[in-house]
C-alpha cells in the first residue's frame, strides 16, 4: 500500500493561531473526505506532519480521533491506514441518507420561498457549470452545498443535525462517482427545483429519494464502469 505522499501543494501549511489540534483533525478529515488520500493509504506520521507545517504529536492526536470515528484503521506493528469502507457499510449509510434528504425535500417544497428556490438555482447552474470543465472537486462540494441549501430550506433542526452526521461520509461515497453521475445528477437537480417550486410535497420526495437511490447504485456499479 502508499504511503501518505500527497501532489504538490495539495495540502497548505497550517497557520498557527487557533487550536492547532483541531485544525490537524479537519485538514486531515478534509483529504480524506476528498480523498486525496484514499481509502486503504498508510498514513505516515512524520509525512503528514512535513505536509502540514507541524509536529508529529498533534498529528498523532487526530489519528487517534479518526480511528475513533471509523475514518482511519490503526494496525498493531503497522501503522495507520486510511479506512476501506464495506459495500455493506456504504450501502446502510446512503440508504439512510435517502430517508432524511427525501423528507429534507419534502419539507422544502411545503416551506420554501422564492429566494431560497433562486439560491438552489444558482448552485445547479454552478454544479452543471463544474461538470463541463471537468473539475469533479467542484462538482462535489456544489453538490453537498445544494443538498446542505435543500437541508436548511426543509427548516428542520433536528434533521439538518442528523443530515450533518453524516454530510461528510455521503461526500466521501460520491467522490469517486461524481463523474459518472455527471450531467444526469444536476438533470435530477433540476427537476427536484421544479418539484419544491410548485410547492409539490409528493413529487419533491419521490425525485429526491430516486436521485439519492442514484447515486447509492452508482456507487456499487463503480468498479464495473
Amino acid at each position: 500500500m502508499s504511503s501518505a505522499g500527497l501532489p504538490q501543494g495539495t495540502v497548505p501549511k497550517l497557520e498557527r493561531p487557533g487550536p492547532l489540534r483541531e485544525r490537524v483533525y479537519e485538514a486531515l478529515l478534509e483529504l480524506i473526505t476528498t480523498r486525496a488520500l484514499r481509502p486503504g493509504q498508510h498514513l505516515v506520521e512524520s509525512e503528514l506532519a512535513g505536509h502540514l507545517g507541524v509536529s508529529r504529536q498533534p498529528v498523532r492526536e487526530a489519528l487517534q480521533r479518526l480511528n475513533t470515528e471509523g475514518w482511519v484503521d490503526l494496525r498493531p506493528a503497522q501503522g495507520a491506514f486510511v479506512h476501506e469502507p464495506a459495500e455493506e457499510e456504504a450501502d446502510q449509510l446512503l440508504s439512510v441518507r435517502t430517508l432524511l434528504e427525501a423528507e429534507a425535500a419534502r419539507l422544502a417544497a411545503a416551506h420554501s420561498g422564492r429566494p431560497g428556490i433562486e439560491a438552489l438555482e444558482e448552485l445547479c447552474a454552478r454544479g452543471e457549470q463544474a461538470v463541463a470543465d471537468d473539475d469533479v472537486d467542484l462538482a462535489v462540494a456544489t453538490n453537498a452545498a445544494f443538498h446542505a441549501k435543500v437541508m436548511e430550506l426543509a427548516g428542520n433542526v433536528v434533521l439538518s443535525e442528523l443530515a450533518a452526521q453524516v454530510d461528510r461520509r455521503v461526500r466521501w461515497y460520491y467522490t469517486p462517482v461524481a463523474r459518472q453521475r455527471g450531467t444526469r445528477s444536476w438533470t435530477e437537480h433540476r427537476e427536484l427545483i421544479a418539484a419544491i417550486a410548485s410547492r409539490d410535497e409528493r413529487r419533491a420526495t419521490e425525485v429526491m429519494r430516486a436521485h439519492t437511490e442514484h447515486t447509492r447504485q452508482t456507487y456499487h456499479l463503480r468498479e464495473q464502469s
